[in-house]
Formats: C-alpha cells, sequence, structure tokens
C-alpha cells in the first residue's frame, strides 16, 4: 500500500482543476487553491508561504520600492510605517506616521494606504489625520515631516482616506470610507453624509467621482488605464466594483467586477475585499474572504490564495516574482511563476 502522503498527491494530480476546491476542503490554510488553468501561468500551487514579520496590530498599505529594493508596509492602529529587507527583515521605517495632532480630534490612528506620486514622492493615506499627505523627506531618510496634500471636501472634512493610485495623467484617485473615525459611520466628527470615491486632478482638483458605493476601500487601474476597481468592504454588500475612465478622467458606467456577499461569515472564509495588486499580464489579485483571490481583468476568477487570516492588501515586487500579502497580524509572502 502507498504512504498516505503518497496517495494524496497521486490523487490530487490526476484530479481535473475543477475538483481542486473539493480537494481543498480538506486542507489547512495556508494553500493555494486552483479553479482555472490559466492561474498556473502565474501561481505554483506547491509555492511556500514565507512569514515575514508578525505581531502587527493590523498590517496594511504594502507597497514596493523598486530602487531601494525593499517593502513599506503600515501597521495602522500602532501609527507605523514599517520596512522589509530581505536581508534585514523588518524594522521601523517612520513613526508617527500620521496622528500628528493636527487632524487627530477623534483617532490616534495613522498611515493606511501607501502611494508613490510621480515626482518619487511617499504619499500617504492619513487614515487618523482624514488627510492625503505627502512625507517632506527622502525615501533614504524618512522623517515624520508631512505636507497635507488634500483634507477637505467642499469645506467638510474627508473621513479618513484609505487607498490611492495614480494615473499617468497624474490624477489621484483614492478612497475615503469612515474607518478611521472612533465609532464609525457613526461619529460625531463625521462631517461628510456620505463615503467617496475621488479624483484629485494635477491641478490641485478634488472632484467626488461616486457617493454611491459603502466602505470604499481598495482601488487600482487595469493596465491599459481604461479602468478602475474599487473594493467595498460592505459585510452587507461586499463586492468589487469597475468604472470607465473617460476622456476627462472621470469615472463613469459603475458596474458590479465580482460579488462575495454569500461568503461574508463563513468560518474559512475570514476578511472583506480590501486591496488590490495588477500583474502586468492581466492577472488581478484582490484580498477578499479567505485570502486573495486571483482574476482576470474581465472578472474570471482563476484561484484563491488561502493565507487562513484577513487579508488586508498585497503588492507584487519590481520583477512581479513575488507577492507580498499583509494578513492581519501578519508580513508573508509566495513566490510567483
Amino acid at each position: 500500500m502507498l504512504p498516505k502522503f503518497i496517495f494524496v498527491t497521486f490523487l490530487m494530480l490526476m484530479l481535473p482543476l475543477n475538483t481542486y476546491s473539493l480537494e481543498a476542503d480538506l486542507q489547512t490554510p495556508p494553500y493555494i487553491e486552483i479553479y482555472d488553468e490559466r492561474a498556473l501561468n502565474v501561481l505554483d500551487p506547491e509555492a511556500v508561504f514565507n512569514i515575514l514579520g508578525e505581531g502587527y496590530s493590523w498590517s496594511e498599505g504594502p507597497l514596493w520600492l523598486a530602487e531601494q529594493n525593499m517593502l513599506l508596509f503600515s501597521d495602522v492602529p500602532q501609527n507605523i510605517i514599517y520596512q522589509y529587507k530581505e536581508s534585514e527583515g523588518v524594522s521601523v521605517y517612520l513613526k508617527p506616521s500620521g496622528a500628528t495632532g493636527i487632524h487627530s480630534d477623534d483617532s490616534q490612528q495613522g498611515a493606511n494606504g501607501l502611494v508613490l506620486d510621480p515626482e518619487g514622492k511617499l504619499l500617504i493615506m492619513q487614515h487618523g489625520d482624514r488627510r492625503v499627505s505627502v512625507m517632506d523627506a527622502p525615501l533614504d531618510a524618512p522623517m515624520p515631516i508631512y505636507t497635507s496634500v488634500v483634507s477637505h471636501y467642499e469645506d467638510k472634512r474627508l473621513n479618513s482616506p484609505n487607498d490611492g493610485v495614480f494615473h499617468s495623467s497624474g490624477d489621484l484617485y483614492f478612497t475615503d470610507p469612515p474607518y478611521g473615525l472612533s465609532g464609525g459611520r457613526n461619529s460625531p466628527h463625521k462631517q461628510l453624509a456620505f463615503d467617496g470615491i475621488y479624483r484629485l486632478s494635477k491641478a490641485g482638483k478634488l472632484t467626488l467621482e461616486d457617493d454611491s458605493v459603502l466602505y470604499p476601500n481598495g482601488i487600482i487601474l487595469s493596465n491599459d488605464e481604461s479602468k478602475a476597481f474599487v473594493a467595498a468592504s460592505n459585510r452587507a454588500d461586499a463586492k468589487w466594483y469597475q468604472y470607465d475612465i473617460a476622456e476627462d478622467g472621470s469615472l463613469a458606467n459603475k458596474q458590479v467586477f465580482y460579488d462575495v456577499s454569500d461568503l461574508v461569515g463563513q468560518t474559512k472564509e475570514q476578511g472583506l475585499p480590501d486591496g488590490f495588486a495588477m500583474h502586468t499580464k492581466g492577472y488581478l489579485f484582490a484580498t477578499g474572504p479567505g485570502g486573495v483571490f486571483l482574476f482576470t481583468e474581465s472578472g474570471e476568477l482563476l484561484a484563491k490564495i488561502r493565507t487562513g487570516k484577513s487579508t488586508a492588501n498585497c503588492a507584487l515586487s519590481a520583477d512581479q516574482k513575488t507577492l507580498f500579502m499583509t494578513a492581519h497580524d501578519t508580513l508573508m509572502s509566495i513566490q510567483l511563476k
């Protein structure tokens, strides 16, 4: 008789791809679940999950810095931005990352999403400070000195900017849910009656593109910049949306990209739609219930990376050989093909 582990491996190799999910029910995370053979172009089902750091309150906002060959990521409640280098591990990069006392009347949370602006400066979604700011220091010599880029819409303070992405035109798209407010949607400090998806033009004009999405979170653009994808971390209506980007930069033709409302609350499906990473070959990594979903840009689900934790966000290294994932209290990675 074959040893059990050899038999199971042989059985998995003999199964068609559409039965992987049945066998996956027997596994304990982390593992990779393949639904479509196209996923094998980028994912190795046997990839090792590397734990790069642990002990964070809520890890978020991973950003790969190609020139520095390192990853930045936020611990939002602890008001810290960390750096990860393969040769050095994880260390503090910037503290405090926000909540400097300027706009932090009801929250001491720090940075959330991190983005490089067109000039190569670190742009920070200062969750607790209710603004988007730029760090006034070189990337190689970080200091907690910030200049506010935008903090108000029509003379009312933003809720708590969460994630952002730049278009090649210089326009910044960003989301503004109420997560950074004590009490969230019911906070007495909430000045706007809605959650917003915004566009800040290169010239500095702020436009509200959509106020109909509750808890808008991660945002990213398609490779050709014709579409924008937005995650809605709404427990009652958990979805990813897509928009067409018009010639003037405005968002139009809102559609549901993928609906995972039926997964929310299930034991194996921790988390909500949140952050994104876009592969240049047209693969969209999207964190959601159970881990990281792998989609085509047209919304076909190819695979799921089951982290075993509520997974906030993800990022690719410059060579796209590594996928980094901020999964609750952990920073982890897998190697890609």
